[in-house]
C-alpha cells in the first residue's frame, strides 16, 4: 500500500473526505489531526491501495489539492490491518503491476537531473571500464557496469516520452549527453596517462583482448540483450525490484562502451572507436524503445483497471 499525506485547503476539506471515502481502495482515513501553515491547510492522511493510488491523486488534483495544497506519497513497507486487506481486495488488479505516475516521475526525474556526483560516477566507471579493457578483466568490466548510473537518465528519457513531457525529456537527454561525453574524455586522459607512466599496455591489440573483445565488436545478440535489459528495467523500476536492476546494469553494455572509446581514441584505434561508439548506440536504442514499449502497455493495463473500477463505482 502507499501512504497519502494531504495539506487540504480548509474550504475543499468536505470535498475531499467524500472523495476519499467514496474511493474502492483508500482506509485509514485520518482528518482533523493538526493544521498546515505553509501552505495554509488541514492535513488530511490516508492509506490506499496501490492499484488505486494513481485514479485517486488524479480525483485529488481535479480538486487543485496539489495547487492549493500538497500531496505526499510514501510507501508502506507493512499494514497489518483487515482494513487495509480489504481495501486491497476491492480494486481490481494487483498492486505489482499498477502504476502511480507522479511517483514514477518524481523518482525518474531526480535520477535525470545533471549534478556533480552523477558526472563522477560516470568518470570512474569508465575509467574502471577502460583499465577493464586494457587488462582483458571481465570482472572489472562487471564492476564498472554496476558503478555507472547511466539507466537513471534513460529512464526518465521513456518514462517523459510516454508522459509526453518535452521538458523532462530534454533534462535527461542532456544528462545522459553530458555525462557521456565527460566520462568518455576522461577515459582517454586516464588512458593516455596510464600510457605516460608505463603501467599501461604498448599496444591496443584486440586480439590479446578474449574476455572484452566484444565491447566493440556489437552483433545481433548484443540488441537482443539490451531490448531485454530494457524490458526487465522498466519493470524494475515501476515494481520496485532492486535486485532485478542491478541485473539490467550488468546485462548491458553502455558503460564499457563509453571506457572502450577512451581507451580505443588514445592509442589511435578509429576502428575501435567507431565499433564501442556503435556497441553504445545500440544498447541505448535497444533500453530507450524497449523501456518505452514496455511502460506504454503498463499504462494501457493501468488504464483499462482504472475504468473497470470507474464502471464498477458507478453502477
Amino acid at each position: 500500500m502507499l501512504h497519502l499525506r494531504l495539506i487540504v485547503p480548509t474550504e475543499l476539506r468536505d470535498v475531499v473526505i467524500s472523495e476519499l471515502l467514496a474511493s474502492p481502495g483508500v482506509v485509514h482515513i485520518v482528518a482533523g489531526v493538526g493544521s498546515a501553515t505553509q501552505p495554509e491547510g488541514e492535513l488530511v492522511m490516508c492509506d490506499v491501495a496501490r492499484e488505486a493510488t494513481d485514479a485517486v491523486v488524479e480525483r485529488l488534483q481535479d480538486h487543485g489539492v496539489h495547487r492549493r495544497g500538497a500531496i505526499m506519497i510514501d510507501t508502506v513497507e507493512v499494514a497489518v490491518s483487515d482494513a487495509a486487506a480489504a481495501a486491497e481486495a476491492a480494486v481490481p488488479g494487483h498492486g505489482g503491476d499498477s502504476l502511480v505516475w507522479e511517483h514514477l516521475e518524481a523518482r525518474t526525474r531526480d535520477d535525470a537531473a545533471l549534478h556533480v556526483s552523477f558526472v563522477v560516477f560516470m568518470s570512474v566507471a569508465a575509467t574502471i571500464a577502460a583499465i577493464g579493457i586494457l587488462l582483458d578483466s571481465a570482472v572489472l568490466i562487471i564492476g564498472a557496469m554496476v558503478v555507472g548510473p547511466d539507466y537513471g537518465p534513460l529512464a526518465a528519457l521513456c518514462v517523459a516520452l510516454v508522459r509526453r513531457r518535452r521538458h523532462n525529456a530534454w533534462v535527461a537527454l542532456r544528462t545522459l549527453s553530458v555525462g557521456v561525453g565527460v566520462a568518455a574524455f576522461v577515459a582517454l586522459g586516464a588512458t593516455q596517462l596510464f600510457r605516460l607512466t608505463s603501467i599501461a599496455p604498448d599496444s591496443y591489440d584486440v586480439g590479446e583482448r578474449q574476455l572484452t573483445a566484444f565491447v566493440s565488436r556489437p552483433d545481433a545478440l548484443a540488441a537482443v540483450v539490451a531490448v531485454l535489459a530494457g524490458v526487465v528495467g522498466m519493470l524494475s523500476l515501476t515494481e520496485g525490484r532492486s535486485g532485478a536492476l542491478i541485473g539490467v546494469l550488468v546485462s548491458v553494455t553502455t558503460i564499457p562502451a563509453i571506457g572502450n572509446i577512451g581507451a580505443a581514441a588514445a592509442y589511435r584505434s578509429w576502428d575501435e572507436v567507431a565499433g564501442a561508439a556503435l556497441q553504445l548506440a545500440i544498447n541505448v536504442t535497444g533500453l530507450v524503445v524497449a523501456g518505452v514499449f514496455t511502460l506504454y502497455l503498463q499504462a494501457r493495463a493501468t488504464t483499462m483497471t482504472s475504468t473497470r473500477r470507474h464502471r464498477h463505482r458507478v453502477v
